[in-house]
């Protein structure tokens, strides 16, 4: 589960474009994949140096770098560099707390989205960053997995369109896994939701609303999340940018629609939550006025035979039936038919 509050303490002080590296302290070299492309070729390969990457800037083929472990900043502002990208956007990439955005710089395009995904039971996300420039496109993630293998899939096998659109189609495609994935995170939160919907009704417990605070708290970050993807996704369908073709802003709309559906979804199971909540109080005090009813009715059919009982441990010398031999019994008979008529009543009347 991410913070709700980052370690932007970091930066305190420091000059704007400074690289700091926000995130979870990440270990190990950092990995380079490439994929170039065109119509007719392909090539894949992950690159020793940072220098590799500067022939690929130079190719007419669209080249997709994908940069895996950010904690490294020497690393990630020398690849920057070579490709023109500000200090600024460097400083983003490097900041996992950044709000999903979009910016348009005149030499490229700077995506950052929040990827999702499930990992042991727990929600997980992940900020992604994209920069799309005229033949190429940059994507910097801060651990190795992610959610673009099918766009790999079909570079690879030329599957569709992809490679025979721009640099542009693709960095819509992986803004589309990234957003389809949603869907998926959503379909495990409503199955879960309904899982205990159905408990809930039948036998309300602790542990239920356990379960049901953690749900309420991953569709909180989800909703976070989402609100500015919306936003930065609608910049980018429309228009503005000489890297975005007319042909990949209809694409990119129907993106933006994907994210409102999401988003009305987060809200109609936030409002399923809500009334989750009030389900299990309203099943917790009738399950408590059930129990404080029978204590009640116990009560009542005990204090007539209190009474009895008081009145004949007076030790009265003279008291009626006192010293004959079937007394005891006649008492005992009497507190019974009473105790019977009573229970007998309440029955009757549906108050037991």
């Amino acid at each position: 589960m991410p913070k709700i509050i980052g370690m932007e303490s970091k930066k305190m002080g420091l000059p704007p474009g400074t690289p700091i590296y926000i995130g979870k302290g990440a270990a190990g070299k950092i990995k380079i994949e490439v994929i170039d492309y065109s119509e007719n070729s392909f090539e894949e390969k992950t690159l020793e140096k940072v220098e590799d990457c500067l022939p690929f800037k130079e190719k007419k083929n669209v080249t997709w770098i994908n940069v895996v472990g950010i904690h490294e900043t020497q690393e990630i502002e020398k690849i920057a560099n070579k490709f023109g990208i500000h200090p600024l956007t460097i400083e983003d990439i490097v900041n996992t707390n950044q709000r999903p955005k979009m910016e348009d710089f005149e030499n490229y395009v700077f995506v950052v989205l929040k990827m999702v995904y499930y990992s042991n039971e727990n929600l997980n996300f992940e900020q992604i960053s994209i920069i799309l420039g005229e033949n190429f496109v940059l994507t910097f993630q801060e651990k190795e997995g992610d959610v673009f293998g099918l766009v790999r899939e079909r570079i690879r096998k030329n599957k569709g369109k992809i490679r025979k659109m721009g640099s542009d189609y693709l960095a819509y495609s992986l803004v589309d896994a990234i957003v389809d994935n949603y869907f998926s995170v959503l379909e495990v939160l409503g199955e879960k939701i309904e899982q205990i919907e159905d408990k809930l009704i039948i036998k309300p417990e602790q542990k239920q609303l356990v379960a049901l605070h953690q749900i309420k708290r991953d569709l909180l970050f989800l909703r976070r999340a989402s609100w500015p993807m919306r936003e930065a996704i609608g910049q980018m369908h429309r228009g503005g940018s000489k890297l975005i073709t007319h042909t990949t802003e209809v694409y990119l709309r129907d993106i933006y629609d994907h994210t409102i559906l999401i988003i009305d979804t987060i809200e109609t199971y936030r409002d399923i939550i809500s009334d989750l909540f009030d389900i299990y109080l309203s099943s917790i005090s009738n399950k408590l006025n059930e129990i404080m009813k029978v204590l009640t009715i116990i009560a009542t059919i005990f204090i007539p035979l209190t009474f009895i009982t008081g009145i004949y441990g007076m030790n009265f010398e003279h008291m009626p039936e006192l010293k004959w031999e079937y007394g005891y019994y006649l008492i005992l008979l009497i507190m019974a038919i009473l105790g019977i008529s009573m229970a007998i009543t309440f029955k009757k009347r549906g108050w037991i």
